[in-house]
């Protein structure tokens, strides 16, 4: 229960400042041509709100509904479908009466800012904390994979080469390049041989789909960090600080090795030799069904591998964070591209606030939560890009249209339009959501 609240309240936390952010690019340029905000809103408020207080011509608050947020501005047509003032006179202080260059800046403002945000949070990432990552050349035992990784040709052991035939420095984005480069091939050192490992359409739907599927392989190791209550560990006596070193008197040479044996061992009862203070000890367990023992490891992975890391003075991480803004941004293009593809069906790995809760850790971590906020608030810009009424991107293809043609759309049809945006974005939102709760039940 602890670990769900903490990740609530990091994507409570994260949303309410990409929200509030997004919102204030729209009052500021509003505000810079004289267009007069009505209301200035942290989440919705249909019928009441839990806070608001009202300076100058704008209602600030915070609504009881926590799926966005808003600016209302005078004499826009937007989801609060104000027709009757739409009916008065268009007034100088109105959205209506700005020249369209000036709405077309005031609707991209949101947008921007979210940028802007992705953009400086990388820049402060970088000079606090540099960049750290292991080198795929330094895996120096291979990749362990799972039933997945097995299914698309990997194994246990497999030195990554290269993807495609071009090397990928940083290990942990391998899976990422085969799926958003639409790499026809792994190349990967087996047995001392060079095995071209090919990818199908259908490969990359489980790459989508899956996770964990490929990670470092380690020698055997398993010193018990923690162990979980009611676990078959516990019920077997082991303790924090215990190390096993094999299982029936049998040794491993890596941790896979063993939990493989633990799967094929289902049902069975077993005896892990165990280390405790020096003392070599035998304890009996009955191995569940899950084939896990219920205990969390302690590792040192940098004693185990070479990490590569890159410091920023001030200065540098200027152009080193808008460089990772700017391939987060690409990266996230050519995953959204993804979902209208037939052949990966990756509109099925859609997820709702239950998805993006769960990317977030399980303990708070300012440098997980900057790192994906700076990624949500990517993801909130191109979002709000889409050519969908009720969007900003609805508006501002809108807005292209009078500027190329001279012709401004009809109030009416503006209308009907919002409409047609407000119940494609509810059934996106009911979609993404019914996913994750499927999942669950799954």
């Amino acid at each position: 229960m602890e670990i769900v609240l903490i990740k609530a309240a990091q994507l409570i936390l994260s949303l309410s400042l990409l929200v509030i952010i997004h919102e204030f690019g729209h009052f500021l340029f509003a505000r810079i041509f004289k267009t007069r905000v009505e209301k200035f809103y942290l989440f919705f408020d249909p019928w009441f709100s839990l806070f608001k207080v009202k300076k100058g011509d704008t209602e600030y608050g915070i609504g009881w509904l926590p799926l966005g947020g808003y600016v209302k501005i005078s004499g826009m047509i937007d989801e609060s479908m104000d027709k009757e003032a739409m009916k008065l006179p268009p007034q100088p202080h109105e959205f209506r009466s700005k020249k369209s260059w000036q709405r077309l800046l005031i609707m991209i403002g949101g947008v921007l800012m979210n940028f802007i945000l992705a953009f400086v949070i990388y820049i402060g990432i970088l000079y606090a904390w540099g960049e750290q990552y292991l080198p795929t050349e330094n895996v120096k035992y291979g990749i362990e994979v799972d039933a997945v990784g097995e299914q698309i040709g990997l194994q246990n052991g497999d030195k990554i080469l290269s993807v495609g035939n071009k090397k990928v420095e940083n290990f942990h984005k391998i899976i990422p390049t085969l799926i958003l480069d639409s790499a026809p091939d792994i190349q990967v050192e087996r047995d001392g041989q060079k095995v071209n490992v090919e990818i199908s359409d259908e490969d990359v739907a489980l790459l989508i789909k899956s996770k964990g599927v490929m990670s470092f392989r380690t020698p055997f190791d398993y010193k018990v960090a923690k162990v979980s209550k009611s676990s078959a560990a516990e019920v077997a006596g082991l303790e924090k600080g215990d190390r096993i070193v094999g299982m029936n008197d049998q040794k491993y040479e890596y941790n896979d090795l063993f939990k493989a044996t633990l799967k094929d061992s289902i049902g069975k009862t077993v005896v892990l030799n165990v280390l405790r203070d020096n003392n070599e000890l035998e304890l009996p367990l009955t191995i569940p069904e899950t084939g896990m023992l219920g205990i969390q490891l302690e590792q040192d992975l940098e004693k185990i591998f070479e990490f590569k890391t890159i410091k920023y003075g001030l200065i540098e991480s200027i152009p080193a964070g808008i460089s990772k803004g700017i391939s987060t941004t690409s990266d996230y293009l050519k995953q959204f591209k993804l979902i209208f593809s037939p052949k990966t069906k990756a509109y099925e790995s859609l997820g709702g606030f239950i998805s993006i809760g769960n990317i977030f850790p399980g303990m708070w971590n300012w440098f997980s939560f900057w790192n994906m906020t700076a990624f949500l608030s990517i993801i909130l810009a191109v979002m709000n890009l889409l050519p969908i009424p009720a969007l900003d991107g609805g508006h501002v293809m809108f807005l292209l249209f009078e500027m190329i043609t001279g012709r401004k759309p009809g109030d009416k049809f503006l209308e009907y339009a919002q409409i047609v945006g407000m119940v494609l974005l509810l059934s996106l939102v009911i979609f993404a959501n019914g996913n994750d709760i499927f999942k669950l039940f799954k």
